[in-house]
């Protein structure tokens, strides 16, 4: 089974890489076009949603560091 890799960039995209499916609400699948690498809007600025096009560059900041999340509830 290939691993699917999500990276939270500081400021900026979560960048997937590995085998992955993007779809929308309906469950249909964005055309990726052979790519292996995207990168996620999180602002919510990018004209190309869900997909970052470079737009948060200077309003948005996020240093991203890892930590646990607390137990989940029962």
């Amino acid at each position: 089974m290939a691993t699917t890799k999500i990276t939270v960039n500081n400021n900026g995209s979560l960048k997937i890489e590995g085998d992955f499916e993007i779809v929308d609400k309906e469950g249909n699948p964005y055309g990726l076009m052979g790519r292996e690498v995207v990168s996620i809007c999180r602002c919510g600025l990018s004209k190309n949603k869900p997909f970052c096009d470079g737009s948060h560059k200077g309003h948005f900041e996020h240093e991203a560091m890892a930590f646990d999340l607390p137990p989940k509830k029962a």
